[in-house]
């Protein structure tokens, strides 16, 4: 981590800036290469340094990516984002989407444990029957 006078913003290393975001140093190279983030500043040794802003961003995209959402779409938001305010609409329109795909996911997840669920009750009755066969044996 880097830190100075007042009034500098605190950066971090790459190292750092994975360690704090959970992702690896390649993982952001290659958020880098697909335009995912922007390319980081420089320190004055030419090393890649990350802001605040930059992890906060960063936490969205992997909030974004262990939804599903593909790569693809999210290099859309992305580039939206850099137009501000102008892209708040699609931006608004891209995410809404991805929520319906997520809370359908969700409802198809639920009906897969409610399975689960029976097929392990199921199993629990089997268990306990045979059990109780054994003892009276």
């Amino acid at each position: 981590m880097h830190s100075s006078f007042y009034g500098r913003q605190v950066t971090y290393a790459i190292a750092e800036a994975a360690h704090r975001s959970g992702l690896s140093i390649d993982t952001l190279r290659y958020y880098e290469r697909m335009e995912l983030i922007d390319p980081p500043a420089r320190d004055s040794g030419g090393r890649r340094v990350y802001s605040e802003d930059d992890l906060g961003w960063l936490h969205f995209l992997t909030r974004l990516r262990t939804t599903g959402m593909p790569i693809k779409l999210m290099r859309e938001y992305a580039r939206l984002r850099h137009q501000g305010i102008a892209s708040a609409a699609p931006r608004k329109r891209i995410l809404e989407r991805h929520r319906d795909d997520v809370r359908a996911r969700i409802e198809e997840l639920r009906s897969c444990l409610d399975v689960l669920d029976y097929k392990i009750e199921n199993y629990e009755r089997i268990i306990c029957v045979e059990t109780v066969q054994e003892a009276t044996a």
